[in-house]
């Protein structure tokens, strides 16, 4: 049994774990709230660019462009995976990992087993997951950037998707996939898997926002069908980062809530562990002050 000493520093030591959880939570919860808040300010200039894609595809211009060219057969896939840097995040990279895995057995038996495939993981827990399984599969590479990681944002993450437009012009991917955490709320994220390139007509036809009126296009629709597009995959690519990131600090505010709650579970069995045997001594104290009064 322990003794009272011990438990006391037991107690010093859990008190002091539920005020560090409890002020990570906070942190967490601040990271959270401005990654949200990117999300909104990312909102105007994608609803921008959707509001002129479906002005254009609405219209009687016929329009094209190499980045929606389907290939017809699928050699080489770049999947990039958005993960975190850091940890203490709970099963947030565990459930991405687990859920590309499925992205990769759902890619092969559409395109064939022996499709090679290029994994950019971002964010440091996902490079150590997929290198794994990159050194055991010889159909698998795994490629990493320096320059870009889960907090990245601006002229990073604009450089990256550049990246992946030129690697699929040049005929050197078929197809780019993007796996990421979508944020929901801070109590849900739901794992995506989003085709990146080519650029999906239906979907374009889909989220484009028409307004309905007739438009004279300057200079023609084709010129500007060919220079929107790539700010529409500029603004996908921005917010499955910023998806991520919030959903990365929402798991963390979850994992950060769920130590504060089991600490503070610990904290009161200890204290009233302590009480007992702080009792129990002041007993056996008494026991042995009365004892010795009777036989005096």
């Amino acid at each position: 049994m322990a003794t009272l000493r011990e438990l006391k520093g037991r107690i010093g030591s859990v008190g002091s774990s539920e005020k560090i959880t409890g002020a990570m939570k906070m942190i967490s919860s601040a990271k959270m709230h401005k990654a949200e808040a990117t999300l909104k300010r990312l909102a105007p200039f994608r609803d921008c660019v959707q509001t002129i894609i479906g002005n254009l595809l609405s219209s009687d211009a016929v329009v094209s462009s190499p980045l929606t060219a389907e290939r017809t057969a699928c050699r080489r896939v770049a999947i990039i995976v958005l993960g975190s840097d850091d940890g203490l995040c709970g099963a947030y990279n565990v459930n991405i990992f687990k859920a590309m895995l499925d992205t990769l057995a759902s890619l092969r038996a559409e395109a064939g087993e022996n499709v090679e495939i290029d994994l950019y993981p971002v964010g440091k827990k996902m490079v150590s997951a997929i290198s794994k399984i990159a050194a055991r599969d010889p159909h698998i590479t795994m490629v990493t950037t320096d320059n870009v990681n889960s907090k990245s944002d601006g002229d990073d993450i604009k450089q990256f998707a550049e990246h992946f437009n030129k690697r699929f012009l040049a005929g050197e991917v078929d197809r780019v996939m993007l796996d990421f955490m979508s944020f929901r709320s801070a109590g849900k994220q739901i794992f995506a898997a989003e085709q990146y390139l080519p650029v999906s007509s239906e979907n374009l036809g889909n989220g484009g926002k028409s307004s309905g009126r007739p438009y004279l296009f300057e200079p023609d629709a084709a010129t500007i069908f060919s220079t929107v597009l790539p700010m529409y995959l500029l603004s996908q690519m921005q917010e499955a980062f910023a998806q991520n990131r919030a959903s990365e600090q929402a798991a963390r505010v979850m994992a950060m809530q769920s130590a504060n709650d089991n600490a503070h579970k610990l904290l009161e069995q200890l204290q009233l562990e302590y009480n007992k045997l702080r009792q129990q001594s002041i007993t056996t104290e008494l026991l042995d002050i009365v004892g010795g009064q009777k036989r005096d």
